[in-house]
């Protein structure tokens, strides 16, 4: 064999291991076409794009927080605190634009909560946000019970609520606006980690964070960003969120989105031990999980047993990811 053909070979390897979250969505949507057969439309796989929106852009907050060596339990609850008081501020205002600054406000305002108590105050990431997980939601549903409703419904009366729901609803040739934001998320969340001097901050201090302190790199302060950022991007999915549906029930909203973030992320390449990974891969991690979810439907799977097939697979995924670096350090061994 050639030098040339062993380089080749060596070229699709790395290409192939380091965009392997390509390679899963992949297969994953094969899997669902098999499945789905005749009835898959282009509607349909639009659709896909379109349902991972809200948890495809938290997921970009969990992978950064994950990055960093930290996690955030919190953002299903984030999502829903958010969403919950977006509802009264838009009912109150019947302003679109003022009820998407609230929504990044108060979605930053949660996240700057976790981020100076994990960053300044050296408290656990995962204590901290477990914490504010059961917080968050607890202030919506207890705001919802004083307000004697039973759940939060934006006012359909209100002049700016048809091209509010609208653009839910909404595509552009073809393609779901709520999609699109996602695909823009994502462009900004990958030009931010690899061209950035942030974004290397951000991978050096999950890589080591005391090479990070003596590199002269602000640990405390990245956390506390790091952790903004997560809430500004739960903020911008509860806007979403309203956008799509109109309602927020506190109680089952963001129920399991801290898990399906994480899946999101793992799937995607990020290493649960921090400081590796591309961002890129959440997006594919997350469309992973929507046609997971898709083709659990078609094949008609009770609905109870839907979460233990995706905790099956988020274990999978994880395992996977500890046993490639095993065997390839063996490899190179022999």
């Amino acid at each position: 064999m050639d030098n040339k053909t062993v380089k080749t070979k060596k070229s699709i390897g790395t290409i192939a291991s380091n965009y392997s979250f390509v390679l899963i969505a992949l297969g994953i949507f094969i899997a669902y076409l098999i499945v789905n057969g005749g009835a898959t439309t282009w509607s349909g796989v639009m659709n896909i794009l379109r349902h991972s929106a809200v948890v495809g852009i938290i997921a970009f907050g969990m992978g950064l927080a994950i990055i960093t060596g930290g996690i955030d339990l919190s953002v299903g609850s984030m999502l829903c605190l958010v969403s919950s008081f977006g509802v009264v501020v838009f009912n109150a205002t019947g302003s679109i634009f003022v009820t998407l600054l609230f929504t990044l406000a108060a979605g930053a305002l949660c996240g700057a909560i976790n981020g100076v108590l994990i960053g300044y105050a050296k408290m656990p990431a995962f204590i901290v946000t477990l914490a504010t997980m059961l917080i968050y939601r607890s202030v919506a549903q207890y705001y919802l019970r004083t307000t004697g409703v039973s759940i939060y419904n934006m006012n359909g009366t209100l002049s700016r609520y048809n091209a509010f729901y609208g653009f839910g609803q909404a595509k552009f040739l073809t393609v779901p606006l709520v999609g699109i934001v996602l695909i823009l998320v994502t462009v900004l969340m990958v030009f931010m980690a690899t061209n950035t001097k942030f974004g290397k901050t951000i991978y050096a201090v999950g890589s080591n964070e005391r090479a990070a302190l003596l590199a002269g790199i602000h640990v405390d302060k990245t956390r506390v960003l790091v952790y903004v950022i997560c809430g500004l991007l739960c903020g911008l999915s509860a806007f979403l969120w309203m956008a799509m549906n109109g309602s927020v029930d506190p109680a089952t909203l963001g129920k399991s989105n801290e898990m399906y973030a994480i899946a999101a992320v793992v799937i995607g390449g990020i290493s649960m031990a921090g400081g590796k990974g591309r961002l890129l891969g959440v997006l594919f991690g997350a469309m992973s999980y929507t046609i997971i979810d898709k083709i659990i439907a078609s094949l008609g799977v009770d609905a109870l047993i839907n979460d233990t097939i995706k905790g099956t697979i988020l274990l999978l995924a994880v395992f996977i990811q500890i046993m490639l670096p095993l065997l390839r350090s063996r490899a190179k061994a022999k």
